[in-house]
């Protein structure tokens, strides 16, 4: 019975994760749930799985939350503060960081310091200061397992392989709801528009970055530090289906490739259940319903986050820590409808020009540069 800390438990990896503990409870358990703001949804998983602590991030909403569970034998806590210590906690096998956004990287340290295990759904953690992680995670032998479908994709193509005989990582990606769309498209895309993503259910941030192909760069970042390879080694295919999650190309030309329907639930399983497989009744892929896979070159010219991403990963240091703080207010900008879809890379790019290069960043110049950018970046909004 693993007991499971599960941040960021009322958005969509988070209700997903509790899908596959609640179809599985003789192998999980919730021993913590958190949540940023959604008071109900947090109170009723609660009553529902009966965890050991409850967290609001908003400490305005404690009382609210404190209230509602006042005759359940559950701890509740609020601040973010909580959340990074209640992630310690001795009761804990594995922590699920499905938290959105920076806000994922103090919890996560801790977690890794406390050589928990970790399922990784945010993918900001490695993105932000992944060498300080990686680091971590050895010294403290903590485990990462990743839960984002192409990395746990990659992560079952590695498994019972030799470390130096990887040549390539080729990153699937579905192209989002513009692939193909020229400029003069892009200029008018809405934000229902981009809210449409074609294959997954994702919340409202990561299907702004998937229709951006910002998505699709930090998996590229956080590849570099899951799986120890240099960025020449990482590739972006675009594959329209979404069936063929990610491949490895090994030094003597083979290609493994994972394959299976758009359904979160099949990574967070795996990542939960690891070294086992669980069993399941997810609906299965069938090939007689896909007559054809598409394979094409990502246009990096109308989507330059991934360009900008690559361009972060080569350079190092406090980079990719600058682009992911310009991006979350950028595309916050958009989803308000205060600048176009094309504004949020041009933002993007202005920032990174923009602040300091760090080469060797510990945790305090990883919080300042996120401080910085995320001010730079809102004075580009409102110019």
């Amino acid at each position: 019975m693993k007991k499971i800390a599960l941040l960021g438990s009322t958005g969509s990896i988070g209700q997903q994760t509790l899908d596959v503990i609640e179809k599985n409870p003789d192998l999980f358990s919730v021993e913590v749930l958190t949540a940023n703001n959604n008071v109900g949804l947090l109170i009723e998983q609660a009553l529902k799985f009966r965890p050991n602590v409850v967290v609001i991030s908003n400490e305005n909403k404690y009382h609210l939350v404190k209230d509602a569970l006042k005759d359940e034998p559950v701890k509740v806590y609020a601040g973010c503060d909580a959340i990074s210590q209640v992630v310690e906690m001795g009761s804990i096998d594995t922590v699920v960081t499905a938290m959105v956004g920076y806000s994922g990287l103090l919890p996560t340290i801790r977690a890794v310091k406390a050589g928990k295990q970790i399922a990784l759904a945010n993918k900001e953690t490695l993105v932000v200061a992944g060498d300080l992680i990686t680091r971590l995670a050895v010294e403290n032998r903590s485990e990462i397992l990743p839960i984002d479908s192409e990395h746990s994709a990659i992560f079952q193509c590695l498994i019972g392989e030799a470390d130096d005989s990887v040549e390539k990582i080729i990153l699937t990606c579905s192209g989002g709801p513009f692939h193909g769309k020229n400029r003069e498209e892009l200029e008018k895309v809405t934000v229902r528009e981009a809210l449409k993503h074609p294959n997954w259910d994702m919340g409202a941030k990561i299907t702004i970055d998937s229709a951006t192909l910002m998505n699709k760069g930090f998996e590229v970042i956080e590849a570099k530090w899951l799986f120890g390879v240099n960025p020449e080694q990482i590739e972006v295919v675009v594959h329209p289906q979404s069936i063929i999650h990610s491949m490895v190309r090994f030094c003597d030309g083979s290609i493994k490739a994972q394959l299976g329907l758009p359904d979160m639930r099949f990574p967070i399983q795996f990542a939960l259940g690891y070294p086992f497989r669980i069993k399941n009744t997810l609906q299965r892929f069938n090939f007689a319903d896909f007559s054809t896979f598409t394979f094409t070159t990502p246009d990096t010219k109308n989507f330059r986050n991934l360009a900008l991403s690559f361009e972060a990963l080569n350079k190092g240091g406090n980079l990719a820590c600058v682009l992911n703080a310009a991006n979350e207010v950028s595309v916050r900008a958009f989803l308000d409808e205060k600048i176009s879809f094309l504004d949020i890379a041009k933002i993007n790019e202005q920032v990174m020009e923009k602040i300091p290069f760090v080469k060797n960043p510990e945790l305090n110049d990883y919080m300042e540069t996120d401080k910085a950018a995320r001010i730079y970046a809102e004075e580009m909004i409102r110019k």
